[in-house]
């Protein structure tokens, strides 16, 4: 049996941290599955993952400590499945604005009689031949709560049986409400709807997650209440390192 770490902490009530990888490279994942964090994310929404380097970068991640989550392109039973097979421990399902989607999310997550995925696995064989026997309960998944639409019905989406959490996407829901990203810290509606999601968490019993792009707001968004968070990923880290090592150089000629 495989023992989702990341999962078993936010059940007792702990804070848990993350990374994206949006690189396509397992390298990457591997570094950043030894870097301290509980998990790791391979973005397969807005990153360059296929399906052969997601499988390859989900086994880099089980190299190092780091749970391995995936967030999937869009909320398809097919991809969801497939994602799964390959040895996902966390799912994200971007863009669920209603109950029905939230439905459809959990059941394609689970082996029936809870959901409707396929029997099968693929490299989630590495986790051992009772893989299907503890996979229900193990699996954590995450709805995006990342519309004005959702956060309407973010106490009904987050009630769904087999929903274990959110993850916000912030600047999807600055566009929702009708504002550019960088706008998020002058606007009291945004305030109001991550409020109100984590509200949603509580009378659930659900876990609050957000993504936060950077460390440097942790303190602030747990003050929240957001206990998993997604605090930024390898292409940021290389380009701002690469830009501050610029900065330094010329800053010392």
């Amino acid at each position: 049996m495989k023992i989702n770490t990341t999962k078993q902490k936010l059940l007792r009530g702990e804070l848990a941290f993350g990374y994206s990888a949006k690189l396509g490279s397992p390298v990457a994942a591997e570094l950043l599955s030894h870097s301290g964090v509980d998990f790791v994310m391979l973005d397969g929404q807005h990153g360059a993952w296929g399906p052969d380097s997601l499988v390859a970068g989900l086994a880099a991640i089980c190299a190092g400590p780091a749970t391995p989550f995936v967030r999937v392109l869009s909320n398809q039973f097919h991809l969801i499945g497939q994602t799964l097979d390959a040895g996902a421990l966390g799912i994200v399902i971007p863009m669920v604005d209603t109950v029905a989607e939230a439905r459809a999310a959990a059941r394609a997550c689970r082996y029936p009689p809870k959901g409707t995925r396929s029997f099968g696995w693929g490299r989630a064989l590495a986790y051992g031949n009772d893989y299907t026997d503890w996979s229900d309960e193990q699996l954590f998944v995450a709805v995006q709560i990342e519309s004005a639409p959702a956060v309407e019905n973010a106490e009904a989406i987050l009630a769904t049986p087999g929903v274990d959490g959110c993850m916000v996407g912030p600047q999807d829901l600055a566009l929702s409400l009708g504002f550019h990203p960088r706008e998020i810290p002058t606007r009291d509606e945004h305030a109001r709807a991550l409020e109100r999601i984590v509200q949603a968490c509580h009378n659930t019993g659900k876990i609050p997650g957000i993504d936060i792009g950077a460390p440097d707001t942790v303190a602030q968004r747990v003050a929240q209440g957001f206990r998993c968070i997604w605090m930024g990923n390898d292409a940021r880290f290389v380009a701002n390192s690469a830009v501050m090592g610029v900065k330094d150089v010329k800053r010392g000629a």
